[in-house]
């Protein structure tokens, strides 16, 4: 199959299945938006490559505006634009789009839709429900608006769609409920590319070259935006500013990273750091003897943190707070790799850090498990024979 791709924000699991995809024969496009501001897998040409994948950012000039509502849209609906003319140009048989925001996702639906090819909507979170919370919560009347026109929005795409992939049966009954048929929403669990992110020793070459080899790291390595809470990184911090044994690791770029830079300047234990090539991303969670990961109690099962699944194929021990409603919170739980507290518990947080600061056995024993789980339900080759599945599908119901 002639297969486009579109990951808006260019994550490592998209990409490793992109290229999978083409091993298995089919010609792939792989598509995202190099602006947004987020950490990237390897997006670049690598050696052994499969012959029939390409991968290709459509940028656009000037700084991405990610948190000004008016300066984003008009990029967003630039970039929407690039897309459907990349999809026109390229004519697949079939679209697959996920991690986008809802404007450049109406390009792509109406590229597809005028190609005559099926559109198949991959919901990695349920854009509008969040959209419509955060900003429902900031700008009382007017996010309240914004966010009906964007439910309005997903509903629309997601109907109009051949199919629809969500991440968490949690997704499920929310689409039902917006008009998609049972029969044509698929429940793929997201994942991490196991083999692209080994299990380094602790002692390496990431953590001598900041000074981390001989301490206790706390590590949070991602995104942090407008649904998560810093301020909890900041309390562990806190927290442990009396101990020169112990730092407090933020591998992150953005409002989230410049807010700690602002509220924990005064901490000589909080280390913050731009974030890192993907190819340095095995040391870089190797360095943490713990590995933290936020939620704000809005997120509720509409995010899934993909950070917590790069998190587990570490072996180290996991660090949360979050609903509990959560897929990611589920998971950490059932396999028993790691410590969840309710989201924006800062006092469970702090403690659950003290009891995993003074207990290596139990920080031994939670690794093990995070990378049993990982090196079980991480198969690319099954996840990419059940996306070829479902394209078949989605061309036969067509």
């Amino acid at each position: 199959m002639r297969i486009l791709l579109h990951d808006y924000s260019g994550h490592a699991f998209l990409v490793q299945l992109a290229r999978q995809l083409a091993r298995d024969g089919h010609q792939v496009l792989h598509v995202h938006f190099p602006g947004f501001q987020t950490p990237k897998g390897p997006l670049t040409p690598q050696p052994g490559d499969p012959p029939g994948f390409e991968t290709r950012g459509l940028s656009l000039p000037g700084e991405f505006a990610k948190y000004s509502y008016v300066k984003r849209l008009g990029q967003e609906l630039a970039y929407g634009r690039l897309l459907a003319r990349t999809i026109l140009d390229w004519k697949p048989e079939i679209v697959f789009s996920a991690n986008s925001t809802l404007d450049p996702q109406h390009h792509a639906w109406r590229a597809a839709r005028s190609l005559g090819v099926p559109f198949v909507f991959w919901v990695q979170d349920i854009n509008s429900v969040a959209i419509s919370r955060i900003l429902g919560r900031k700008l009382p009347v007017i996010g309240h608006l914004v966010g009906a026109r964007y439910v309005a929005l997903e509903r629309k795409l997601l109907r109009g769609s051949a199919r629809a992939i969500v991440i968490t049966e949690d997704f499920v009954p929310i689409l039902e409920r917006w008009g998609l048929p049972r029969a044509r929403i698929d429940v793929v669990e997201n994942w991490a590319p196991r083999e692209e992110l080994p299990p380094q020793p602790r002692d390496n070459p990431w953590a001598r070259t900041h000074g981390l080899a001989d301490k206790l790291v706390f590590l949070y390595s991602g995104t942090i935006g407008l649904k998560h809470d810093p301020g909890l990184l900041l309390a562990a911090a806190e927290r442990f500013k009396d101990r020169p044994d112990i730092r407090v690791v933020v591998v992150s770029e953005g409002i989230g990273a410049d807010w700690l830079r602002a509220n924990g300047a005064g901490l000589s234990n909080l280390v913050l750091l731009p974030f890192q090539d993907f190819a340095a991303l095995p040391q870089v969670v190797a360095t943490g003897d713990v590995l933290m990961a936020v939620l704000e109690p809005d997120a509720g099962i509409y995010s899934v943190p993909s950070k917590v699944l790069t998190y587990l194929c570490a072996g180290r021990p996991l660090l949360a707070a979050m609903p509990a409603e959560n897929l990611a919170s589920r998971i950490l739980t059932r396999e028993k790799a790691g410590i969840v507290v309710p989201a924006g518990d800062r006092a469970g947080f702090v403690a659950a850090a003290e009891r995993l600061a003074s207990d290596p056995a139990l920080r031994a024993e939670l690794g093990r498990n995070a990378l049993a789980y990982a090196d079980r339900s991480f198969d690319i080759a099954a996840v990419a024979r059940r996306i070829a599945g479902i394209a078949t599908a989605a061309l036969a119901d067509r």
